[in-house]
């Protein structure tokens, strides 16, 4: 799907203030209404746009802890790496997880109530051998940068 101008700033108001009307979006992107529904819908029907979520802030919700962790699998086989990411689904506490290439397989990120929680999960998904050989822990202890907006014209090819 080729992108214009107009797409890229829908893109960007939706990235940073997901729960606009669609007056509110027309006028930040300086175009009328029903072309940009029309715009929307058309980003959304070709994937680009996932789906709209609020931004939680934890921290006012009560106790927790985010923490990262590297894992490296047993082996590389294919039937391993599906077995773990199949499990992901059963542990709602891992709210991402990326495949990397490099040292380690994947990168989790849990949340937690607390480190005691966090262990259970661990170890639970040790006893239940989905491939884990190796783990790493790296808990938070600051937020500096999340959910930032991403940099639209740094992805898009800019020769056009």
């Amino acid at each position: 799907m080729k992108l214009d101008r107009r797409d890229i700033d829908i893109l960007r108001v939706l990235s940073a203030e997901g729960r606009l009307s669609k007056a509110q979006l027309a006028e930040k992107i300086n175009l009328s209404p029903t072309p940009t529904w029309e715009r929307l819908k058309k980003l959304e029907k070709a994937g680009l746009i996932e789906g709209y979520q609020a931004r939680i802030n934890l921290r006012k919700l009560g106790a927790h802890v985010t923490v990262f962790v590297a894992a490296e699998l047993a082996d590389h086989r294919a039937a391993t790496f599906q077995t773990f990411e199949r499990s992901l689904d059963k542990h709602p506490e891992v709210v991402g997880c990326w495949a990397l290439g490099g040292g380690f397989d994947y990168l989790m990120q849990i949340v937690a109530r607390d480190i005691d929680a966090y262990q259970r999960l661990i170890d639970s998904m040790l006893d239940a051998r989905i491939g884990i050989a190796r783990y790493f822990t790296y808990i938070v202890t600051k937020e500096v940068k999340a959910r930032g907006a991403f940099p639209f014209e740094l992805l898009l090819d800019q020769t056009d």
